[in-house]
């Protein structure tokens, strides 16, 4: 890896730090309370963004898996698997961050509303996509077949977006439609800092998978220096 590369590295682990702090501030001091839900729902900007993180790691898990389908480049296969990693682990938060605010809000810690149980489906989706690859080690064969499981599976990410609409569940709708057209239902000062927490966490992503995509490549380095010792 290139001196330039790392300084970039390092530049998005600043602008990924400083994004969060910013975020933490306007989550807890500068988003008005909500009238109905209290401060509760400021565990909202954290488990949005983490949605948003998480669903990005299971996109380029197909936009990777598509490409290594095309091209067998090891490449795109580590960052196939790197993403899938980080995408279940942004999912799982996610799906914690929400359990807790539903116990206070619902009175429950989970419900089989439709959109959690779609978003329930994915993690489990991507968690056998993740045992999938780990057994492929290096067969190109299994490679080849994980990438087509990641790509199905990402068919699920639109229809988690689409269910509380679609289905009427009791989980909230982002998007609401009033005279105006579509507006979030939040106050201006809301839309920033979810903005900016979600910014903040998918730029976390871009820099875990940096760092995740470099200790991959380092394993297969050390697999072909152990490969060529023992053909000595």
């Amino acid at each position: 890896m290139s001196n330039k590369s790392n300084r970039l590295t390092d530049l998005l682990g600043l602008a990924t730090s400083t994004l969060i702090v910013i975020g933490l501030y306007m989550s807890f001091l500068y988003a008005p309370t909500e009238v109905n839900m209290g401060l509760v729902y400021r565990i909202f900007f954290f488990h949005l963004a983490a949605v948003a993180a998480g669903f990005l790691g299971i996109v380029v898990v197909a936009i990777a898996g598509i490409a290594y389908l095309r091209t067998s480049a090891r490449a795109w296969d580590r960052i196939a698997e790197a993403s899938a990693e980080i995408g279940v682990t942004f999912c799982f938060a996610a799906l914690v961050a929400g359990s807790i605010w539903a116990r206070p809000i619902w009175g429950v810690w989970w419900t089989w509303d439709p959109r959690l149980t779609s978003f329930l489906i994915l993690l489990f989706i991507y968690i056998a996509y993740l045992l999938l690859r780990a057994s492929a080690r290096d067969d190109a064969r299994v490679a080849r077949f994980s990438a087509v499981f990641g790509i199905i599976g990402a068919v699920d990410v639109p229809l988690v977006i689409a269910s509380a609409r679609v289905w009427r569940g009791i989980s909230p709708v982002l998007f609401q439609e009033n005279a105006q057209g579509f507006t979030f239902g939040l106050t201006p000062e809301m839309v920033q800092t979810l903005a900016v927490s979600i910014s903040a966490f998918v730029l976390l992503y871009f820099y875990l998978l940096i760092q995740r995509v470099r200790l991959e490549e380092i394993r297969d380095e050390i697999v072909a220096i152990r490969r060529q010792i023992a053909t000595r």
